[in-house]
């Protein structure tokens, strides 16, 4: 069954793309491609949770350093961002791994924006290396996008750990956000 809160997302979602010749405008005053638009809005961010001082990541208690909204990058333990700021970094950090999918799929454009904006928060989550060489990324290549939101769920785990935030993430969700593979699979 289709998700009636996903399929609401990717509505917003596309009508502010199509208002912004494909482009929409982050809160930043960043444009972006819809599919970071909506993974950045609807995956991203409301599974990372937003911190404004540094953390060190939750699996391994150490490194990655970690702010924002989930961003590892420059981070280093003692710092702190703004709200304003955070805006910035999660635009500039998904339009990276953006792109390293654009090289590693070829047609990435032409490809469903659900199942576009499922590996971009995918990426964000597990680097795009991994994503690239993932199952997830190769049914997608060969246009199995259904089996591709799936096969994506079995990155669930941290540290070596199943973690229930990863399984609910990369499935349906919660009461409160959208999981991946059900954005993905609500938009093919």
């Amino acid at each position: 069954m289709k998700s009636k809160r996903a399929r609401a997302a990717l509505a917003a979602v596309a009508a502010l793309a199509a208002l912004g010749g494909g482009l929409v405008t982050m809160s930043d005053g960043t444009r972006v491609p819809d599919d970071v638009a909506l993974a950045a809005t609807y995956l991203v961010s409301p599974w990372e949770g937003r911190e404004l001082r540094a953390y060190p990541d939750p699996a391994t208690g150490g490194k990655p350093w970690t702010i924002c909204d989930g961003d590892t990058k420059g981070v280093t333990k003692g710092m702190v961002e703004t709200p304003a700021g955070c805006d910035v970094r999660l635009s500039r950090r998904m339009m990276e791994f953006r792109r390293d999918l654009v090289a590693c799929v070829p047609r990435f454009d032409a490809k469903p924006l659900s199942w576009r904006a499922m590996m971009n928060s995918l990426s964000y989550n597990i680097g795009t290396g991994a994503a690239c060489r993932s199952t997830a990324a190769q049914l997608g290549r060969h246009g199995q996008f259904a089996a591709s939101c799936k096969a994506a769920t079995a990155f669930n785990r941290a540290n070596g750990k199943v973690m229930i935030g990863l399984v609910k993430r990369r499935t349906n969700g919660d009461d409160s956000r959208i999981g991946e593979q059900e954005l993905c699979e609500a938009g093919l």
